[in-house]
C-alpha cells in the first residue's frame, strides 16, 4: 500500500525553515554579520551566539529530512526505476538552481564574482547519488551513511600539497575551501558534498522508522534522539573523537556551556551531526499526531521547501533595498565586488532586535504566498514542472 504524506515531517521541516530565515536575515543586516563571527567566543555575545547556533539546526535536519522524502516518494509510488530517474534529474536541477538563482538571491551580485556552493548544491549532488544507490538494501545504504557521518572527518586533514588543482577538487568533495580563480572570481566551498551527503543517506535509511505505527515510531525517534544526544556528552565531556575544536572553560559558566556546545559544522563534525539530528528526532516524537494551529501553519511552510527557499531569499534582498535606500543610499551606491553582498561600503547595519523584527516580518509576509502555492501545487497534480520545486 502506498504510504501516505507524513504531517510530521513537514511540521519539523516547516519549523527549520522558519528559523533558516532567521540566520539568512542577521548574515544580511545584523550590524557585525561581515565584521564578527558569531560564534567565537573572545568577540560574541552569548544572545548572538545563540542565535547563530539555533540555525545550526537547519541544515542537516533538511538534509535528512530530504533523504527521508526520497524514501516515502519510493515508497509511494512502488516504482525504484522512476524514482531514480526522478532523484537523478531533481538532483541535477537542484544543482543548476544553486549555481544561478540561489548564487545570485545570495550575492545580489549581477557579475557572480563568487558561487558558493552550499546546502542546496550538497542537497542535489545527494538526491543524484540517491538515485544510483536506490536499487541498493537499505541497510548498505545506512551503513555507507553512518561510515560518512562517522568518519569523514579523519578525512579534513588531508592536502596535496602543490598539485591545487587535485587539492580544489577534493575540497570540493570533503572541505570548505575559498577557491581564488582569479582577481574577479572565486569558487567558496561552504557545504562539502561528502559529509552531507553522508547524512542524506541516513534520513533515507531512517525512512523505514515511518512504516511503523504512529506509536512505536514515536517511541523510536525518542530512544534515537536520547541516544545521540548522550553520544554527544560523553564524547564531548572528555574532548575526544568527533569534533575537531575542542571545548574549554571560559571566563563565566554561560560562556563555558556555549564552548560546550560550539561544534564545527563546515563540514558537519560527527558530534555536530548527532546535536542537531538527536533534537530533530525528539521533535519529532513530540510532533507525532499534533495538530492545532501552530503545526498548520508549520506544515504549509514545511510542505513548499524549495519554493519558501527561492522566494525569502528575494524577499529578503527586496525588503534589504528597502532599507538601504531609506538610509539615503542610491542604485549607484550599490557594491558588487567579492564577498560583499551588494552592500553599500558605508552600510549600517541593524542591533538585534531590529534584525528579530525583519525576520518575524519576512516570515509572515512568507505565509500567504507559501499557501497560495501549496494550493496551486496541489491542484495540478500531473503538472511534472511542479515536481521540482
Amino acid at each position: 500500500m502506498p504510504m501516505q504524506r507524513i504531517a510530521s515531517v513537514d511540521i519539523v521541516r516547516g519549523i527549520v525553515m522558519v528559523i533558516m530565515a532567521l540566520d539568512h536575515t542577521r548574515d544580511l543586516m545584523h550590524i557585525t554579520a561581515l565584521t564578527q563571527d558569531p560564534v567565537n567566543l573572545q568577540t560574541t555575545t552569548a544572545a548572538i551566539f545563540l542565535t547563530r547556533w539555533i540555525t545550526h539546526l537547519c541544515a542537516p535536519i533538511f538534509v535528512f529530512l530530504s533523504g527521508t522524502s526520497a524514501f516515502l516518494s519510493m515508497k509511494k509510488t512502488n516504482d525504484t526505476q522512476e524514482t531514480s530517474r526522478f532523484l537523478l534529474k531533481r538532483g541535477f536541477w537542484l544543482i543548476v538552481l544553486e549555481f544561478t538563482a540561489i548564487n545570485f538571491g545570495i550575492w545580489f551580485d549581477i557579475y557572480f564574482h563568487v558561487l558558493m556552493q552550499q546546502v542546496i548544491c550538497a542537497i542535489g549532488f545527494g538526491l543524484m547519488m540517491l538515485g544510483l544507490l536506490v536499487r541498493f538494501q537499505t541497510k548498505w545504504i545506512a551503513l555507507l551513511g553512518v561510515t560518512i557521518v562517522a568518519a569523514h572527518n579523519i578525512l579534513q586533514g588531508v592536502q596535496f600539497g602543490t598539485n591545487v588543482v587535485l587539492d580544489n577538487v577534493w575540497a570540493v568533495f570533503f572541505r570548505p575551501k575559498f577557491i581564488s580563480v582569479s582577481p574577479d572570481f572565486a569558487f567558496l566551498v561552504s557545504y562539502p558534498l561528502v559529509p552531507w551527503l553522508g547524512i542524506m543517506l541516513c534520513g533515507f535509511a531512517c525512512g523505514r522508522l515511518f512504516e511503523l505505527t504512529e506509536e512505536h515510531r514515536r517511541r523510536m525517534f525518542i530512544r534515537i534522539g536520547v541516544g545521540l544526544l548522550l553520544l554527544f556528552v560523553v564524547f564531548r565531556f572528555w574532548n575526544i573523537y568527533g569534533d575537531p575544536a575542542h571545548w574549554s572553560v571560559q571566563v563565566s559558566p554561560i560562556f563555558t556551556v556555549l564552548s560546550f556546545i560550539n561544534l564545527t559544522k563546515y563540514p558537519p563534525s560527527l558530534l555536530f551531526a548527532s546535536v542537531m539530528l538527536g533534537i530533530m528526532f525528539l521533535l519529532l516524537a513530540a510532533l507525532e499526531g499534533k495538530k492545532n494551529f501552530l503545526t498548520d501553519v508549520l506544515t504549509i511552510y514545511g510542505s513548499v521547501p524549495l519554493f519558501y527557499y527561492l522566494a525569502h531569499w528575494y524577499l529578503l534582498r527586496t525588503v534589504l533595498l528597502v532599507l538601504i535606500f531609506s538610509q539615503g543610499f542610491g542604485l549607484a551606491d550599490l557594491n558588487f565586488g567579492m564577498m560583499t553582498f551588494g552592500l553599500p561600503k558605508k552600510w549600517v547595519g541593524y542591533e538585534l532586535p531590529a534584525v528579530y523584527g525583519v525576520w518575524f516580518s519576512v516570515v509572515l509576509i512568507l505565509f500567504p504566498l507559501c499557501r497560495w502555492y501549496g494550493r496551486y501545487k496541489q491542484a495540478h497534480k500531473g503538472n511534472w514542472l511542479l515536481r521540482y520545486i
